[in-house]
């Protein structure tokens, strides 16, 4: 299985030998290659399918590192065209969402999967189905992983992911995740929906952020919104500790003009925002939900938007 490959930038593989003359430059090289990657380096990826093409496939796989994939569901089959995570430790792999439904998804994780234990001498691992919020949009796909052998699907309801993850002051607390020489910290951050997590992940120094920070509407119930704030307070006090290289969240609304989203249930995405966004966004988040009015009202910036909405019937 072919899978595209991420983009290292300035300090990509495809360097002249001639430049890694430069010592400041074989330095920042050798640093990326044991994942010590310079704190403002955003990562960047080839062309996602974004529903301008006529033949576009139901899926596209594109790899940060050997163990760790970024699954975009097509949004022909689907107008969230959702992001999924897979990643690897040496016992288990965790899958980060399950998409929008629309398509079967399981026969893509099981390839990636099977590909990643060719590599591995075969190597048995346990699949773990987490979400980053209940939202019918990232957990469309778990029947199919319910008679998986192996597999393991976390719950949905706030008790249920604090009680997988081990966090026992919720959303106070931080949890930890081993997958196997590879321990990921749990950030609770509901406001956006009650069991909101994000996932750090020490190796890379990326922050898988679901629904709270990606390049798009960041939707609000306007009677949580407080429980927002705080969250994006929770998570500039961690990212304080945990250097963060960049944030990868689940969906893509922005266009590449600043402050541009697409319109609602966009059938197609032509000229899209990248998909990581730097660090930077995690304070310019906090600050402006700090400075929000009451009620709060809809609020753009160059890489994402606030976007407040009436609060859902009980």
């Amino acid at each position: 299985m072919a899978y595209g490959r991420w983009d290292r930038g300035p300090y990509g593989l495809r360097m002249k030998r001639a430049n890694l003359l430069c010592a400041g430059i074989v330095a920042a090289f050798a640093a990326l290659l044991v994942g010590a990657a310079p704190p403002n380096f955003v990562p960047r990826f080839a062309h996602w399918i974004d529903g301008t093409g006529s033949t576009e496939p139901e899926t596209q796989v594109q790899r940060i590192d050997a163990d760790s994939f970024v699954i975009r569901q097509s949004v022909k089959t689907n107008f969230e065209a959702p992001f999924l995570y897979l990643l690897f430790g040496t016992d288990r792999a965790l899958l980060i969402d399950s998409g929008a439904g629309g398509l079967k998804i399981r026969p893509v994780v099981d390839r990636v999967i099977a590909d990643w234990r060719a590599r591995n001498q075969g190597r048995p691992v346990r699949l773990i189905v987490a979400h980053s919020h209940s939202h019918g949009d990232h957990h469309g796909g778990d029947e199919e992983f319910r008679d998986r052998p192996d597999t393991e699907l976390v719950g949905l309801q706030p008790q249920q992911v604090a009680a997988f993850f081990g966090i026992r002051d919720w959303p106070n607390a931080i949890g930890r995740y081993d997958l196997g020489n590879r321990v990921l910290d749990i950030v609770p951050t509901p406001g956006h929906e009650p069991a909101h997590i994000m996932i750090y992940d020490a190796r890379t120094r990326l922050m898988f952020s679901g629904d709270m920070l990606y390049p798009g509407r960041l939707y609000v119930p306007r009677d949580r919104f407080d429980v927002f704030r705080a969250s994006a307070v929770r998570l500039v006090d961690f990212a304080k500790t945990h250097p963060v290289r960049a944030l990868l969240g689940a969906h893509i609304e922005m266009t590449t003009t600043p402050g541009q989203d697409y319109p609602m249930e966009a059938a197609a995405h032509p000229s899209e925002h990248g998909l990581a966004l730097p660090p930077s966004a995690i304070e310019e988040l906090e600050k402006a939900t700090a400075r929000a009015k009451s009620p709060a009202e809809i609020d753009r910036h160059a890489d994402f938007v606030i976007y407040p909405v009436a609060p859902k019937p009980v």
